[in-house]
């Protein structure tokens, strides 16, 4: 219950802060240099947070229901709560206003124009291009199929070298099995470790390799072995925390061990699933390969960005063919092959 209190009133906060923003933004148009005083931009934010956060407490106490309310009430008020449009409510409104916001701010901070988009110059910029890609000069396909077998067992090696470390590291990374203090201190860190290291795209980890091991496919390689042990993990554990607590309770009452508890209570129930993950994994990585050639990854990509440099369009267009087909049939392999699992 405390904690629905403080999501609530969190994201209520975060929502009226956003509000606060946006309109002293219009009203004192603030300069760059004034953005960039980050102390008293942080110091106006996380005021509006905490601002909101009590108004948020103050209008829920006043019986009236925000939208961190009616997302975070308990299941059994929501079944005894009046059925309303959501016009007619004042977490509708506050729900409709913030996506308006956030559409405003978006529409003005990536300057979208309809004009620049039909620009005659750049209309016409474009349709040489495409003209050069669906014109491809098909005697680069040898070296384009050689350079996306690369491709491919890049992504398999990326994959095939991640399971183990995040087999391990899921049951870790699990809070239905860290639950002692110790253990949870640990859950902590690995999560906290893996959300970091996910954050970072396989693009800049393909960035760092290139300069650790130099430019060409081991560098694009370790780039997605990375993201894909930060992915998996993640995926992994939250099967491990959604598993059935029945057979955990019959290994443990006959004096199981905590590693015989894993083993023989959760691993038959996840490891379907784990495999579903692994080949979706695989085909995500096929993909992300493509583009970590871009900065020196190896594969096709470094193909790719060759020939796109030179403003060789056909022969672009006939590596993004090749891409294209091989994307396709890694997609439906890997969907027959999940279905498979089901």
């Amino acid at each position: 219950m405390k904690s629905n209190i403080i999501r609530r009133s969190l994201l209520d906060g975060f929502t009226f802060a956003l509000f606060l923003c946006v309109a002293l933004s219009v009203i004192f148009s603030p300069t760059e240099e004034q953005l960039l005083d980050l102390p008293r931009v942080s110091a106006i934010f996380f005021g509006g947070i905490i601002l909101g956060g009590l108004l948020s407490y103050a209008l829920n106490a006043a019986g009236i229901k925000t939208l961190g309310q009616n997302l975070f009430e308990p299941d059994y008020e929501k079944a005894r709560a009046e059925a309303k449009a959501w016009f007619k409510t004042f977490w509708g409104w506050h729900l409709f206003v913030t996506i308006l916001v956030l559409f405003v701010v978006g529409y003005v901070k990536t300057k979208f124009s309809i004009d620049e988009l039909l620009n005659e110059d750049g209309f016409g910029g474009a349709k040489r291009l495409f003209a050069g890609i669906f014109n491809p000069n098909w005697d680069v396909l040898p070296r384009a199929v050689l350079n996306i077998i690369e491709t491919i067992f890049m992504a398999f090696m990326a994959t095939f070298l991640a399971i183990p470390f995040a087999f391990v590291l899921s049951f870790m990374a699990a809070k239905n099995i860290m639950k002692s203090p110790f253990a949870f201190g640990i859950y902590m860190a690995i999560r906290t470790f893996l959300n970091v290291t996910r954050s970072v795209e396989a693009l800049v980890w393909a960035i760092i390799f290139s300069v650790w091991v130099g430019i060409g496919p081991f560098a694009g390689m370790l780039a997605l072995m990375i993201h894909s042990i930060a992915s998996l993990t993640k995926q992994y554990s939250e099967m491990v925390e959604t598993v059935s607590e029945g057979p955990i309770e019959g290994v443990q009452s006959v004096g199981a061990t905590k590693l015989q508890m894993i083993w023989f209570a959760i691993v038959p129930q996840v490891i379907l699933p784990y495999i579903s993950f692994t080949v979706y994994r695989w085909d995500i990585n096929v993909r992300m390969a493509t583009i970590i050639g871009l900065v020196g990854g190896g594969g096709i990509g470094t193909m790719l960005i060759k020939y796109q440099g030179q403003a060789m369009w056909p022969e672009v267009g006939t590596i993004i063919a090749v891409i294209a087909v091989v994307v396709w049939l890694m997609d439906q392999a890997s969907a027959y092959i999940r279905e498979a699992l089901k």
